[in-house]
C-alpha cells in the first residue's frame, strides 16, 4: 500500500479535555505531527492560559471551545464549524479518593459525556476514536507485569467510569464496524514539556504523586503524606509505572496513525486495547528520593494509612504497543524529575 498522506480534512482532530495535563501536551505532539487540534474543555480542572503556553511552544492560534461535554447541542455546533476527521477523548474526572466519596458524580459526569460525544460523532459520520482510558480498570492484578489480558477488576468509581466506557465503545463498533477505536490504557504519567512552559497543574489538592512532591518542592506544601508503607513492596510504599507524559503524548500520535491505517482498509478492525507505560515500577520512596537528587530539595514526608480503593502494585506490559504501534516509552526516570522540578520551579502556583 501506497504510503497515505493525510489532507487538510482528515487532520482534524478534536480534542476533549484538550488543557488538561495530559490533553494540553497532546495538542502540542499533534501540532509537531502535522494535525490541526480542534479544542473543548470545561476548565473544570484546567485554566485556559494553558491555552496561551500552548501557542507560545507551537506557534500557533488553537480554537477552543470552553463546553461541557454532556451538552451534546454546543459540542455539534463545533463538529459543524470544523472539519474534523478524528476524535481523541480525555475529558472526565480522575480522582480515585473523590470517586469513592461521589461515585454518582463519576458515573453521570464520565459516562454521559462519553455517550454525548458518542451521540455527536455518530451524527457527523466522524467514527475515529482514541479513548483516554487507565490502568486502574485492572485493579489489584494478580499477575505482574499486567498485560491486555488481564481481566479487569477496577477497585473504584473511577476506574469503572473508564471500563464501561470502553465497553460502550466496543458495543458501538459492533453495531457499526465502521467505527475504528482504540482504549488505551495509561499507567501514571509524569514530568511535563522539556520548555517548562506546560506542565501538571491540578485544581486544590493533587491526588498524584508528582505533584504533591513538586509542591514541597517549591514550598507551597509542608511535607507529603505517603499511604501505607506495608504493601508487600521492596520498602513497603506502592509501586507504579510513571511514565513521561510526552512519551504519552506521542503515544497517541501512533494511535492516530494506526487508526488512519486501518481505516483505509475494507475489513472489519476490532477496537484495540493497548497499555501505555513504561514496562517497570518504582515505589513512592524511590520517586521521592529520585526527585530530590535531581530538585537537590529535602523533602519532608509522613506514613499515614492507606486510602481507599489504592493497591500495591501496577506496571506494564508493553510488549502489544511496541507491537501494534511501534510505540515505545523513551523517557526516563531522570528526565521525568528533571522536567516536572523545570515546570515547578518556573511556575511555582501553576498556571496563572
Amino acid at each position: 500500500m501506497k504510503d497515505h498522506r493525510l489532507n487538510d480534512t482528515e487532520k482534524g482532530v478534536l480534542v476533549t479535555g484538550g488543557t488538561g495535563y495530559i490533553g494540553s501536551h497532546a495538542v502540542v505532539t499533534l501540532i509537531a505531527a502535522g494535525y490541526n487540534p480542534v479544542i473543548v474543555d470545561n476548565l473544570s480542572n484546567s485554566k485556559v492560559s494553558a491555552l496561551e503556553r500552548i501557542s507560545k511552544i507551537t506557534k500557533k492560534k488553537l480554537p477552543f471551545y470552553k463546553i461541557d461535554m454532556r451538552d451534546s447541542a454546543a459540542l455539534d455546533k463545533v463538529f459543524q464549524k470544523h472539519p474534523i476527521a478524528s476524535v481523541i477523548h480525555f475529558a472526565g474526572l480522575k480522582a480515585v479518593g473523590e470517586s469513592v466519596a461521589e461515585p454518582l458524580r463519576y458515573y453521570e459526569n464520565n459516562i454521559q459525556s462519553a455517550i454525548s460525544l458518542c451521540f455527536v460523532m455518530a451524527k457527523r459520520g466522524v467514527k475515529k476514536i482514541i479513548f483516554s482510558s487507565s490502568a486502574a480498570v485492572y485493579g489489584d492484578a494478580s499477575i505482574i507485569p499486567i498485560s491486555e489480558n488481564c481481566f479487569p477488576e477496577p477497585t473504584n468509581p473511577y476506574a469503572r467510569s473508564k471500563i464501561i466506557i470502553e465497553q460502550i465503545l466496543q458495543d458501538i463498533h459492533v453495531a457499526d464496524p465502521a467505527w475504528r477505536v482504540i482504549l488505551l490504557r495509561y499507567f501514571n504519567p509524569v514530568g511535563a514539556h522539556q520548555s517548562g512552559l506546560i506542565g501538571e497543574d491540578p485544581q486544590g489538592t493533587p491526588n498524584n504523586l508528582m505533584p504533591l512532591i513538586s509542591q514541597v518542592a517549591v514550598g507551597r506544601r509542608k511535607r507529603i503524606n505517603i499511604f501505607g508503607d506495608d504493601y508487600p513492596t521492596t520498602d513497603g510504599t506502592g509501586v507504579r509505572d510513571y511514565i513521561h507524559v510526552m512519551d504519552l503524548a506521542e503515544g497517541h500520535i501512533a494511535a492516530l496513525k494506526q487508526i488512519e491505517k486501518t481505516a483505509l482498509k475494507k475489513s472489519t478492525q476490532k477496537p484495540m486495547i493497548i497499555n501505555l507505560g513504561t514496562g517497570r515500577g518504582y515505589t513512592v520512596m524511590e520517586m521521592l528520593h529520585a526527585f530530590e537528587e535531581v530538585s537537590g530539595k529535602k523533602i519532608p514526608y509522613r506514613i499515614t494509612k492507606r486510602r481507599p480503593g489504592d493497591i500495591a502494585a501496577c506496571y506494564a506490559d508493553t510488549t502489544l504497543a511496541r507491537k501494534l504501534l511501534g510505540w515505545k516509552a523513551r523517557r526516563g526516570l531522570v528526565d521525568m524529575c528533571a522536567d516536572a522540578w523545570r515546570w515547578q520551579s518556573r511556575n511555582p502556583q501553576g498556571y496563572p
